[in-house]
């Protein structure tokens, strides 16, 4: 499974990526610090899913996601974020979001969710 991270926070990505990378059959393709390079990078790269988080700069990472879920097929986007308020959950999900989680306390759950789709 090729999974593309797009997190402000280079902290943030490269966590995910060592957590990531001992996963069997999961490879990360790509990352993006920004909105904009986010989008770009995907529409490229194709990846089967797609850790967002939503506060970033250039295009948030909500545009990001309404802007991949156009056409077919899509990503999986898991958002994962520290602004895990209900609106922005409810924004998400209803934009198409797959999963929406909170890093301060569900960080875990996107390795838990990419070994349950491989």
């Amino acid at each position: 499974m090729k999974i593309f991270i797009a997190d402000d926070s280079a902290t943030v990505r490269e966590r995910l990526t060592e957590m990531l990378s001992g996963l069997k059959d999961i490879e990360v393709v790509g990352q993006a610090e920004n909105g904009a390079q986010a989008i770009d990078s995907i529409r490229e790269l194709k990846p089967d899913a797609v850790i967002l988080d939503i506060q970033m700069p250039k295009r948030s990472g909500v545009d990001v996601l309404q802007n991949i879920k156009i056409g077919g097929p899509t990503p999986i986007v898991i958002m994962l974020t520290n602004y895990a308020y209900p609106p922005y959950r409810t924004r998400c999900m209803d934009a198409g979001a797959d999963f929406f989680f909170d890093k301060s306390t569900e960080f875990d759950e996107v390795i838990t969710v990419l070994r349950s789709l491989t």
